[in-house]
């Protein structure tokens, strides 16, 4: 024991910041910005985070995910922090103890640990934010615990950011999570009905697991080298051609070019309409181009 606290002494302590970060909305910012807050008494950033959902592994069906893992990790590393992967089924059935112990102190070195006034952890879920201070006070290792964040009156969570989503409620969604709510997918081939209005169009597929939004057309944008463009986008399966396909159909207006093959992030600003079925490809034409055209005004009455 001896042994490891001089190893630990000897590496750089940790800031770990603990949660789902399900979507990273502003309540996980909180908790980030806690961690981060450590850094000027020397401490590295750090997130822990799970190969899967919690709830998968115990046997309850996870719900869709607001964000691939990659991308998840991309935006914690460009806030400047670290990502230490752990399976939940490893620490599943710890106590709450085992779990400060020889985890976070152990295996992490935490000299500070943040985390949400919601917090849960250990076998079962019977401990909470108050036992992970004190267990973490008998170390003398420091606790922080974020205060909850709101958003029109009730706490941020990712179940209530999944709801919006899935109500074409995109503003809300949102506002709960700080940016745009975002996918970013591989562009495969579809039917180039983007030329029916001179714009070029990219599909997508949406993984299993992954949110789908509700069916309907969008306002978006998509960044290109460094630029944003205005877009308009369709999720569904494209009634009038009588296919059973899900997608994400987007026209990007004011850009030419070829994206197919590569990896292209769409990022929703507002619901327009539902789906509808069109009796000529002329009136779908001119349906694309007036939901381009009101696209485009959403789009530069947006902040950038």
């Amino acid at each position: 024991e001896n042994n490891l606290k001089g190893e630990r002494e000897m590496t750089q302590r940790r800031a770990v910041a603990l949660g789902s970060f399900d979507g990273l909305h502003r309540g996980h910012r909180a908790v980030l910005d806690l961690a981060l807050s450590f850094k000027e008494r020397g401490f590295e950033p750090c997130a822990l985070a799970f190969d899967e959902h919690p709830l998968k592994v115990v046997g309850a069906g996870s719900p869709p995910e607001l964000m691939t893992r990659q991308a998840r990790d991309e935006m914690l590393e460009s806030l400047g922090i670290t990502v230490q992967k752990i399976s939940f089924a490893r620490i599943a059935d710890m106590s709450a103890r085992q779990f400060v112990n020889e985890i976070l102190i152990d295996e992490l070195n935490a000299g500070a640990v943040c985390c949400g006034y919601n917090y849960r952890f250990a076998k079962n879920a019977a401990a909470d934010s108050h036992d992970l201070e004190e267990l973490c006070k008998a170390h003398g290792v420091l606790c922080a615990v974020a205060q909850r964040t709101e958003y029109n009156g009730a706490p941020i969570s990712s179940t209530r950011i999944r709801n919006a989503l899935s109500n074409g409620y995109v503003e809300d969604a949102n506002a709960m999570l700080g940016r745009e709510f975002s996918y970013k997918f591989t562009v495969v081939s579809g039917d180039r009905r983007g030329r029916l209005i001179g714009a070029p169009t990219i599909n997508q597929h949406f993984p299993e697991g992954f949110i789908v939004p509700k069916f309907g057309v969008y306002a978006s944008c998509v960044p290109i080298d460094g630029e944003l463009h205005a877009a308009v986008t369709n999720i569904g399966r494209r009634p009038s051609f009588t296919c059973d396909d899900l997608r994400s159909e987007t026209c990007i207006t004011d850009f030419s070019g070829d994206l197919y093959g590569k990896d292209v992030e769409v990022r929703l600003l507002q619901y327009i309409r539902p789906e509808r079925v069109f009796d000529s490809l002329d009136a779908l034409g001119d349906q694309i181009a007036q939901d381009a055209q009101k696209a485009r005004e959403i789009f530069n009455k947006t902040e950038k």
